[in-house]
């Protein structure tokens, strides 16, 4: 294919007139160069000092000059004075034919392609008569309507609708009868019943989130099929715990703290370390007799079970089992707690015996009314207090009740396990035969 710049293969007719001009050209050549012979003009000579011209070297330095080519020596278009110079004039029989357009850089006249080019540039200038209109002269149309497919037809819902429910509903909600079976595949939970972790909780099997953990392993089976998670179970459902399950939470740990002041036993707050910040190595107790021995393992997933105020000491229980937290802080937990408080009373020489009566049964805190406890003197300065319940500040909220100022409070005991001599910022594993209940 032919370039742009390719110039067109001239017809037989021209090529004949182009061979007669140029041997006109040629004879006139002849005979000025005979003349020029005869008067020994002064010929061009190189640039470089090397003697006059050879014939085809002064041919294409005039033909050169004829064309209008800047030369070799010649200053830049833009350095010239005027930057616009008329064509050169054509010889021959070019001189008949129209003026075509010429180069930019003054080498004689386009070829056709590119006459062609430079026509079709000026024209792109006007819209063509077949071309659509500017997008901003367009008229808007209006959108075709949405054709949407036929619907299809009614589908029984796949979900369950409560009787109850559907009775305050009305029957005229959609949704299948309360009296009509629904065929649900084996495994998927169930509308009916309770939660499959929150009846294993109430089975004292595990904890809500231990539940879920085994559950989700794989572990728990309901009617000899697996379980899935948040399956729904009726009364008369058997569930069943895979071993491994038991053997893993076995393997869990939990940790007796001697809290001294300025620990809190939760988070960090106000700028106070956790308590679990001192469960390190070299503060394990020494005469620990659990037979167990400090493992980053142990630190995971470790929570306290039951608070202690900044300012209290004693014992705190931080453990990884779910059992062991529900048993000492689970809504119906009834496990001993027994706190030693030292304090001072200052509206008279001795408490009234009616006040301390009220400390153990009448007492009533944020609109609740408190479980039975026992209070009572353990020195000239020091209550006993045992509580089967623990809300927050509970006994240094009650001692104000009856005008008495808590100086200090330590836990001593939880259940069947007491702090016994275990040093204050010391710690050690409870064993397998301690038990809190």
């Amino acid at each position: 294919m032919r370039g742009p710049g390719a110039r067109p293969r001239p017809t037989l007719a021209e090529a004949q007139a182009q061979r007669v001009a140029q041997q006109q050209a040629w004879e006139r050549e002849q005979a000025e160069q005979r003349d020029r012979t005869e008067r020994r003009p002064q010929q061009p000579q190189r640039r470089d000092g090397g003697g006059p011209l050879s014939v085809n070297n002064q041919r294409f330095a005039q033909n050169l000059a004829d064309r209008g080519a800047p030369r070799r020596d010649a200053p830049p278009p833009r350095q010239q004075q005027g930057w616009e110079r008329e064509a050169p004039p054509q010889r021959g029989h070019d001189d008949r034919r129209p003026q075509q357009p010429q180069r930019r850089d003054g080498g004689g006249p386009l070829s056709v392609n590119n006459q062609r080019f430079a026509q079709n540039l000026a024209d792109r200038g006007a819209p063509r008569r077949d071309a659509p209109a500017p997008h901003w002269q367009q008229q808007p149309q209006p959108e075709a309507p949405r054709q949407y497919p036929p619907a299809a037809p009614n589908r029984p819902l796949k979900s369950v609708v409560n009787p109850q429910v559907a009775r305050q509903m009305g029957s005229d909600r959609p949704g299948p009868s309360p009296t009509t079976p629904v065929n649900r595949p084996a495994g998927l939970p169930s509308a009916e019943g309770d939660r499959l972790s929150k009846r294993m909780t109430a089975l004292g099997l595990a904890s809500r989130r231990e539940a879920d953990e085994w559950i989700e392993a794989g572990w728990v089976r309901v009617n000899g099929r697996l379980a899935v998670l948040g399956q729904r179970v009726r009364p008369e459902d058997k569930i069943v715990v895979d071993p491994a399950a038991h053997r893993e939470q076995a393997q869990r740990v939990t940790i007796l703290l001697n809290k001294p002041v300025g620990y809190v036993s939760g988070q960090a707050e106000d700028g106070y370390e956790p308590a679990s910040v001192l469960l390190r190595p070299e503060n394990q107790w020494k005469e620990d007799q659990s037979g167990l021995r400090w493992h980053p393992g142990h630190m995971r997933s470790l929570a306290p079970a039951g608070r202690l105020d900044i300012d209290s000491v004693g014992l705190l229980v931080l453990t990884q089992d779910g059992r062991v937290a529900r048993q000492l802080i689970g809504e119906d937990s009834n496990v001993e707690k027994e706190y030693l408080v030292r304090v001072e009373y200052h509206h008279g020489p001795r408490l009234p015996d009616s006040d301390l009566a009220l400390l153990n049964h009448g007492l009533t805190l944020d609109d609740h009314v408190l479980r039975p406890c026992k209070v009572s003197w353990q020195n000239e300065d020091q209550l006993r207090f045992v509580l089967r319940e623990g809300r927050k500040r509970q006994i240094r909220r009650m001692c104000e009740a009856v005008g008495l100022k808590v100086v200090g409070l330590k836990r001593v005991r939880i259940g069947s396990v007491s702090l016994g001599h275990l040093p204050p910022g010391q710690w050690r594993y409870l064993r397998r035969d301690e038990f809190f209940a």
